[in-house]
């Protein structure tokens, strides 16, 4: 391909074997899935349901292109990687090194590509799904030890994570050249059980339950409520997760939130067994010099430095984007 295989090239590393990508779906997910790999160097093949669908994909996905460049997000150089259009999903995973089936959530649907592309090539088939069990859909694959799950999130040119999720057949190597693969595009990939809706959903819907009883019960509004979200814990997010947040403010201060939410909104947030125990062990967090993980004083002084320059930059960044 082109232009862009220089992008491979200077990759965090060539992944031996994946050159041809075949990504069959062109929508928002699909489409964008095969201009990242394009603009990473690879030669990428899409597919629809039709020849006409295919090149109505490829024409959104032009413009799309060209708005990022116009806007300064991607450079000129990624109007020439250009992503080729398949007669269809045989003609598109004949000679793949990877297929990556992004159609509708629609478990049918999915499962009769998924058999289709399976059994016009031999390289690794992956469906991008967020929430449908992957166990079930190897069934519909020859060979499912080269089967698994990748979740990309929208929109996936930017977003860093993809969930990996292996299914009862797959083979560790396949996971294993998976995982290399997207680091080498730029994805920051985590390996997830198959377990329903995988991690992130699970926790994004947790988050949506709560947001939505606390503004049944008048609590607050719908736009403070997000306020509240985006400029306190959503605020860290970006740079840390739940486990070393808690740390860094703190253990013990968290038993003591879920004592006060256990008695005043209900059993349900009764304090985590696991906190609770590591309270009571005197892991407190960083303070204490244990927590989930283990600092040295020189580790803690660091650490929360780096969390101080963390956020004052992307205070920055955000005062300046408005």
């Amino acid at each position: 391909m082109r232009a862009g295989r220089e992008g491979y090239d200077r990759g965090i590393g060539r992944v031996e074997g994946i050159e041809t990508v075949a990504v069959l779906g062109g929508g928002t997910m699909g489409a964008g899935i095969a201009g990242h790999l394009a603009r990473a160097g690879l030669a990428v093949r899409l597919a629809d349901a039709s020849a006409e669908l295919t090149g109505q994909a490829l024409a959104r996905l032009r413009r799309r292109t060209e708005g990022h460049v116009e806007a300064g997000l991607l450079g000129p150089e990624a109007l020439s990687a250009e992503v080729e259009a398949a007669t269809g999903v045989e003609a598109a995973a004949k000679g793949a090194d990877l297929v990556i089936e992004a159609v509708p959530e629609k478990p049918d649907l999915k499962a009769e590509i998924l058999r289709r592309a399976s059994e016009s090539g031999d390289g690794v088939i992956a469906t991008n799904t967020s929430s449908l069990p992957i166990a079930g859909l190897s069934e519909s694959v020859t060979e499912p030890g080269r089967f698994l799950g990748v979740h990309w999130f929208n929109p996936p040119e930017w977003t860093p994570g993809v969930e990996v999720i292996a299914g009862p057949h797959t083979e560790r190597a396949v996971v294993e050249r998976s995982l290399a693969f997207l680091r080498a595009v730029g994805k920051q990939p985590a390996e997830v059980a198959d377990r329903a809706a995988f991690v992130s959903n699970r926790l994004q819907m947790a988050l949506l339950r709560e947001a939505l009883a606390i503004v049944a019960e008048g609590q607050t509004t719908r736009a403070d409520l997000d306020t509240i979200v985006r400029s306190t814990f959503g605020f860290r997010l970006p740079f840390f997760g739940p486990f070393l947040i808690g740390d860094m403010a703190g253990l013990d201060t968290y038993v003591g939130v879920y004592e006060t939410l256990e008695r005043d909104v209900g059993p349900e947030f009764a304090p985590p067994r696991e906190l609770r125990e590591l309270v009571d062990a005197g892991r407190l967090g960083t303070k204490s010099g244990a927590g989930f993980e283990e600092y040295s004083e020189e580790e803690r002084e660091r650490l929360l430095l780096e969390r101080d320059r963390r956020y004052a930059a992307l205070a920055k960044l955000l005062d300046e984007l408005g």
